[in-house]
């Protein structure tokens, strides 16, 4: 069960972007398509869920073990960027055709502070390694379904008329807004799951 209220908490609850707002550079840069916004989401599912494994197994026997916890920052984001980069190569030479759909967004995933930020997350909350896996891919699924749910809207917004003054960034910052207040309707609905299976 507790699984479970991790993956809702992480997807509906505590969305990365909506209610952290860490990963708002692809958020608001790559959600112009809804195409694109789902290769980018495939893209950060991956990396994030590798990323996380890796990241606490540094934590608990390297960083841990030799009394180095105050590199953790920086550890990480070594250990993100070769990660990425190490994906890249591999997906390059075996699947050449996913390797070209997903393009740009590969080295993207570098930049994107959610990466660091559910690394460190992880290990803030104390979670088990079966945890910390559960919490990124739910936290991946949450920023998918966020940058999916924004691609639609903005797609939408091109089929609309749009007052001259509230054209380009402010429309785009104004619907944000509105999407964020939509995901703070789900606050609580992880503290009434525990209230109902007696988790507290």
């Amino acid at each position: 069960m507790e699984y479970i209220l991790i993956f809702i908490s992480a997807i509906f609850v505590n969305n990365i972007v909506l209610s952290q707002f860490l990963g708002i550079c692809p958020f608001l840069g790559v959600s112009k398509k809804v195409d694109t916004s789902l290769g980018m989401s495939a893209a950060v599912a991956f990396v994030l869920t590798l990323a996380t494994i890796v990241t606490w197994l540094v934590q608990h026997y390297v960083l841990d073990v030799f009394g180095l916890a105050y590199l953790q920052t920086i550890a990480f984001i070594l250990v993100i960027a070769a990660l990425v980069q190490m994906v890249e190569i591999i997906l390059k030479k075996v699947s050449p055709a996913l390797y070209q759909a997903l393009g740009i967004f590969l080295p993207l995933i570098t930049t994107n502070c959610a990466v660091l930020g559910v690394a460190i997350l992880v290990i803030q909350k104390d979670f088990s390694l079966l945890q910390s896996v559960v919490y990124a891919f739910s936290t991946a699924l949450g920023f998918g379904l966020a940058l999916t749910v924004f691609a639609g809207m903005r797609e939408q917004m091109e089929l609309s008329s749009i007052p001259k003054g509230m054209r380009g960034m402010a429309i785009v910052m104004l619907s944000a807004g509105l999407l964020s207040l939509a995901f703070m309707g789900f606050s609580g609905v992880d503290g009434g799951l525990r209230l109902l299976f007696g988790l507290d």
